[in-house]
């Protein structure tokens, strides 16, 4: 027995050992990195890593960056990547060791990488212990993970915070819960900047031939102004870096049988918030048009968010809504009573992808859109390349992205300017001057991301909703409410600027209505829980 002992206290001490020998070797590999930006936030993520990346390559700086989103990717600082190999193909944070044990191998001057962890332990685990970043970003606080993070949106902003480098300095684009953020930046001796997407001109969000946000670039410019790098040539590196496999795009098809199929992979934004905004964003835009579709992909891990996807099905209006993936139900048993005729049950995760593909085609218009929510993983992967099999949809449209039904329809508008008048949201207008000197295709390409050289920027979630997107909620507020009820709808928030605290919403916007609440379009299905006094487990 005594021998055995002595064997279990020998292999104790081996891998104490052992595991002070790692971390004093992967501190040296992070002390070879003078600068390191950790990104964090519910939504973005990815497409921050990316841009953040190239604004530095932009300034001669050689980075190296990291991606985890849609698909997980080690960026070489010639912006050159590879898919990050998993074994067993499953996810974990002591991953990062041999990515930074690899980005040091260049010497680089910075290095970007993503969050991946989502319990706050492990979050505060990668930042102290993984990354022990210099600069962080917490880019948004969303309706998401509230299982690990939640129950309310205070806690998961609580919860992100713990990214936030001790002493260092993080970047927010975040407003609604910024006292909460520099509440949390306080405690770690923190200096929280924040980034006014208003300061992000249309022409140079025009400049992108993908699809981004204000918000990110925003971000991305801010960090690069800690760096050193000028503004012009932080932008010129975010135009020259390739966007992340799920950014949000639109694709045109063409079936076997001739129907015409636009198509918008919105699998990206997995949280309700950011789902609505980008579809509505790309229905005002023409990028997709009625009759809309949607599939919703399930996943056995991810049953909160299922339910979620199925209870928006009211706001967006479509005409069929495919469920795939496991378990279906989750999602079919969550839309409104009224809209569940429109849900049609592919078969659950187990068919074969192409039987499902044939059946989800067959039940198309001869011109129709459909856009994929939920979550990319499983099913929603075979989707895509069930997709990609279809023949490009090569035919010109010079209405680009109106169907011929839409002739009569007013295009919608686009947010007004401070000092300009509202410009056409739909890109095909009469040859004008570009000042830009963008090159401007003839046509949205099926393989191709979304690429409109004249696209209105995404709608400001603080600004008063445009036109178009009033039009399109009027009558379904009519039903509950008659219009002289409703209520009046608060002027826009003063932005502040950059470095800044937003100012707090006055006393007098806060006092009970006697009028019934009618949800917005971009709220949750359910109010948000009253913010807790004190969070269980959080030091104070």
């Amino acid at each position: 027995m005594l021998f055995l002992y002595t064997v279990l206290v020998v292999c104790c001490a081996i891998l104490l050992i052992a595991g002070i020998v790692e971390q004093r070797r992967h501190f040296a590999n992070l002390e070879r990195i003078p600068t390191r930006v950790l990104v964090n936030g519910i939504r973005g993520k990815s497409s921050i890593t990316r841009l953040c990346a190239g604004a530095l390559r932009g300034g001669d700086l050689v980075t190296v960056a990291k991606t985890t989103g849609t698909a997980a990717r080690f960026i070489h600082p010639d912006a050159t990547e590879e898919p990050v190999y998993r074994k067993f193909g499953i996810a974990n944070v002591v991953e990062q060791i041999g990515i930074v044990r690899r980005a040091a191998s260049y010497s680089p001057d910075a290095l970007v990488i993503e969050c991946m962890a989502v319990m706050p332990a492990l979050q505060e685990i990668n930042q102290s212990k993984l990354i022990r970043s210099t600069i962080g970003v917490l880019c948004n606080v969303r309706e998401d993970h509230l299982a690990e993070m939640g129950p309310t949106l205070d806690d998961v902003a609580r919860s992100l915070c713990r990214s936030m480098p001790e002493g260092g300095i993080c970047v927010t684009a975040e407003q609604d819960r910024f006292d909460i953020l520099q509440e949390e930046a306080d405690a770690r001796d923190c200096k929280l900047i924040y980034a006014d997407p208003n300061t992000v001109s249309d022409e140079e969000l025009r400049g992108f031939s993908w699809f981004t946000f204000k918000e990110n670039v925003a971000i991305a410019l801010t960090v690069a102004e800690l760096l050193g790098v000028e503004r012009d040539t932080a932008l010129q590196g975010m135009y020259d870096a390739p966007p992340d496999p799920g950014v949000l795009s639109v694709e045109r098809y063409r079936t076997d049988d001739g129907k015409r199929l636009r198509f918008a992979n919105v699998f990206a934004a997995n949280d309700p918030e950011s789902t609505l905004m980008n579809i509505n964003q790309l229905l005002d835009l023409g990028a997709i048009n009625r009759p809309l579709n949607v599939v919703i992909n399930c996943r056995p891990d991810r049953v909160e968010r299922n339910g979620q996807m199925g209870q928006i099905i009211p706001d967006l209006q479509p005409e069929k809504v495919f469920v795939i993936g496991h378990p279906a139900k989750s999602a079919i048993d969550a839309i409104p009573t009224e809209w569940r005729r429109t849900a049609v049950d592919l078969g659950g995760d187990k068919r074969d992808p192409e039987e499902f593909m044939q059946q989800l085609l067959a039940q198309l218009g001869p011109d129709s859109s459909l856009v994929a929510i939920g979550n990319i993983h499983g099913q929603g992967e075979l989707l895509l390349e069930q997709l990609a099999e279809l023949p490009a949809d090569e035919t010109p449209d010079e209405t680009r992205g109106r169907t011929p039904g839409d002739a009569d329809r007013p295009v919608p508008r686009d947010v007004r300017d401070d000092d300009g008048p509202a410009t056409a949201a739909l890109p095909v207008i009469p040859a004008q001057p570009n000042p830009s000197h963008q090159p401007e295709p003839t046509y949205v390409r099926h393989d191709e991301t979304l690429a409109l050289p004249r696209y209105a920027p995404r709608l400001d979630p603080f600004a008063p909703y445009p036109e178009a997107f009033e039009a399109r909620y009027q009558q379904r507020r009519q039903s509950v409410l008659p219009l002289s009820a409703l209520p009046q709808q608060a002027p826009p928030a003063q932005q502040p600027t950059a470095g800044m605290r937003p100012q707090p919403p006055s006393q007098s916007s806060a006092q009970p209505s006697s009028e019934p609440y009618v949800r917005g379009p971009f709220e949750p299905v359910k109010p948000a829980a009253p913010a807790q006094q004190q969070n269980p487990g959080e030091p104070r």
